[in-house]
């Protein structure tokens, strides 16, 4: 089954917790804290594998998750890392992350791999947070929470020709002559129910890449037939082999069809007609050929037009030596803007605030990444901890924009899904 779009969600091994532990020997004296660091939880990459075409493996699985860190030890044992999870996925797979819209990785390389999401650092034993004036610290930090995506799999074939065209055209039939590919190939529409690659060699003895796409028809780019979930696959090719029932058979006329297919073309992503794009008046052998394709001719005089007939394989390798002539003149266009991946910030010139604060009946709530991290990180078990905490909430402004806001002693505060009770 091919399958070319999934949506899952990612969410990176949180690290292990740092451990609480004091050296306490015969001979030792005041031997201090001996607690030591939790291990890295785990990233999940996605790596490419070409031995893959369809995105089935992913289809069932809704959620993915990586392995936690070790927890720290006595004796300052820090914890053994997770092992990272490597994900395979075809060649061609795009990840984008469906909160902000942004692509994460285009992985079109051969042997790339991108990281989704990170594993969460290790929480601190107590003896990273031995300081001068605080030499015996009672407390550690839970392990670091792993990133979490949601994300929307595409998979965008790489292929260097695509073929375009209306049902029973003979995309299947041609692609079948040139390469050895073995689309089906029947006397009804849409035979070909998933794109099909084909190698094919020209007489120079290179080869190149053609994508038999399933048949398009008018309403493509809006979801009619199979079009809109194929036309994804036009936008990796360089050159677009227009291919047309010139002799219409099917009782269609070729220039209508040409004209409807670049409107669907056109109406999916504008910059797909300027790509190169050659036409393949196919069925020649058929009665009322010749006349079509003159009224063809005076209709678009500059198109590069091959006449062929796949059915009896006459002209087929003309067509493969000038597209391969054309491919190596034609450069490989950006799929995607840069701004349309993320970026890492090497320098910030606005200060943003790390929380923000919003009143819900007679709560004040808390919210914002860096103060949901600390939070899950701290071990309120400890007095030591939970005053370290609110140590680090004053200092970060919370409790200013509290007073600010209105809130009175005995006012109830909540971060996620914990209340606390404000004490000044």
């Amino acid at each position: 089954m091919f399958v070319d779009e999934v949506t899952l969600k990612i969410i990176a091994g949180s690290g292990g917790d740092g451990c609480t532990a004091f050296r306490r020997e015969k001979y030792v004296p005041l031997g201090g804290p001996y607690g030591g660091n939790g291990g890295d939880g785990s990233n999940v990459y996605f790596i490419v594998d070409t031995g893959l075409h369809t995105l089935l493996d992913l289809r069932y699985q809704k959620l993915i998750k990586g392995e936690k860190g070790e927890n720290g030890k006595g004796k300052n044992q820090q914890g053994k890392n997770a092992e990272d999870l490597y994900i395979k996925v075809p060649q061609g797979t795009i990840v984008t992350d469906l909160d902000t819209g942004l692509i994460i990785a285009d992985l079109k390389e051969k042997d790339s791999k991108a990281l989704i999401a990170k594993g969460g650092r290790g929480g601190r034993g107590n003896t990273a947070f031995k300081t001068h004036e605080n030499t015996a610290p009672n407390f550690s930090e839970n392990g670091e929470p792993g990133e979490v995506r949601n994300l929307k799999i595409e998979l965008k074939l790489l292929a260097d020709v695509g073929l375009v065209g209306f049902p029973s055209v003979g995309k299947s039939t041609f692609i079948s002559k040139v390469s050895r590919a073995k689309p089906k190939i029947a006397a009804y529409h849409f035979t070909t129910l998933s794109p099909n690659l084909g190698v094919v060699k020209a007489r120079n003895g290179h080869s190149f890449v053609i994508a038999d796409l399933p048949g398009l028809i008018e309403g493509a780019s809006q979801g009619e037939g199979l079009g809109d979930q194929f036309l994804r696959h036009i936008e990796r090719t360089k050159v677009i082999l227009h291919v047309l029932d010139i002799s219409g058979s099917e009782g269609r006329n070729p220039i209508e069809d040409y004209e409807k297919i670049n409107h669907e073309l056109e109406a999916f992503n504008p910059k797909l007609l300027k790509r190169p794009q050659v036409v393949l008046a196919n069925k020649m052998d058929l009665d009322g050929s010749e006349e079509n394709l003159s009224l063809f001719k005076q209709k678009y005089p500059n198109l590069k037009i091959f006449q062929v007939s796949a059915q009896e394989g006459k002209g087929l390798q003309d067509v493969i030596d000038y597209l391969d002539t054309l491919l190596e003149g034609t450069q490989e266009e950006a799929l995607y803007e840069e701004d349309a991946f993320e970026s890492h910030v090497l320098y910030t010139f606005k200060k943003e605030e790390p929380f923000t604060i919003t009143k819900e009946d007679d709560t004040y709530v808390i919210s914002g990444d860096k103060i949901e991290k600390l939070f899950k990180m701290t071990k309120f078990s400890s007095e030591e901890a939970a005053y370290r905490f609110a140590n680090k909430l004053r200092k970060m402004g919370i409790d200013d924009a509290l007073e600010k806001l209105g809130i009175e002693e005995g006012d109830m505060v909540r971060i996620l899904d914990y209340y606390f009770e404000y004490r000044k």
